[in-house]
């Protein structure tokens, strides 16, 4: 057996990897794949990708692209979401702020460095034309953090995705005050350099299974409710979750996509200088 470890956020996006995974669809392919969860997003997973404890990772786009811009020795495989992600902008209950201009000096809780709640942080700053250089941040590392951060007052806002964050919104832990959306897609595979050369026809059958499932994943029978169930969140959130939610059904990510995103991410000051958007790419299906 190839033993092989993958990991991502414990979100609705991974149910269809839970459930290849409980039916030892990789087993089958002699493939012993092994998740885990990384409640504190993609910054923690671009660290596990860089000390080798995870082997491919299911991050966001703008998070992997500074970090294997910065070193990370990974590439991109394919696009997993190519739908783009709402993140919810979030107070604490009794917050005196109420509307997004409120919050250009507030204090932004993030979960880490280079992570999604900090890339996204500073793509907003840049839609309100807010000055990037004066942004304020507390670590927080995960979504937890955020809810203690944001209740005892050690800051101000926290970015996280939208429908995730919802039973908060509903049971009164957080106000959200706006959405902002990724512009491009959300979710991206991404596998260390070590794992493509020695284990390359692997990581395509892994590939090749999860796509099959995410083709035909909203047809499963009730998934809205098991989902719902699963996640804790109401069947109506769910339901437009899905209606929104696109999965990549197995073409690969291209240099253009990645030059566009590079070139988003330089305008909002997220990543320094341009590097040739083949590094950050392999092709699994040459």
């Amino acid at each position: 057996m190839t033993n092989l470890k993958i990991g991502g956020v414990p979100e609705h996006f991974n149910y269809p990897w839970y459930i290849t995974l409980k039916n030892k669809e990789y087993a089958k392919h002699n493939i012993n794949l092994r998740w885990q969860d990384y409640p504190g997003g993609t910054g923690q997973m671009c660290k596990a990708l860089r000390n080798g404890s995870v082997d491919i990772a299911i991050v966001l786009t703008e998070g992997i692209i500074k970090d294997i811009a910065a070193g990370n020795p990974s590439k991109i495989v394919q696009t997993f979401v190519k739908t783009p992600l709402i993140w919810g902008i979030h107070v604490g209950a009794k917050s005196r702020f109420k509307k997004i201009e409120d919050l250009e000096n507030a204090t932004i809780a993030i979960s880490r460095f280079g992570s999604g709640s900090h890339l996204m942080a500073i793509v907003n700053a840049y839609n309100q034309g807010w000055d990037i250089s004066k942004l304020k941040f507390k670590v927080i590392k995960n979504l937890q953090g955020g809810i203690d951060a944001l209740t005892n007052g050690e800051a101000d806002y926290f970015m996280w995705e939208h429908f995730t964050t919802k039973p908060l919104v509903d049971d009164g832990t957080f106000r959200r005050i706006d959405d902002c959306t990724t512009p491009w897609p959300c979710f991206v595979i991404a596998v260390r350099n070590e794992v493509l050369e020695n284990n390359f026809d692997e990581v395509k059958k892994v590939l090749n299974i999860i796509n099959n499932e995410t083709k035909n994943f909203k047809k499963i029978k009730n998934i809205d409710k098991i989902l719902s169930k699963r996640y804790e969140q109401q069947l109506e959130d769910i339901q437009e979750w899905l209606k929104i939610t696109e999965w990549n059904d197995g073409n690969p990510i291209t240099k253009n996509l990645i030059t566009r995103i590079q070139n988003k991410m330089i305008r909002f000051n997220v990543i320094e200088k341009k590097i040739n958007s083949g590094e950050f790419i392999k092709n699994m299906y040459i």
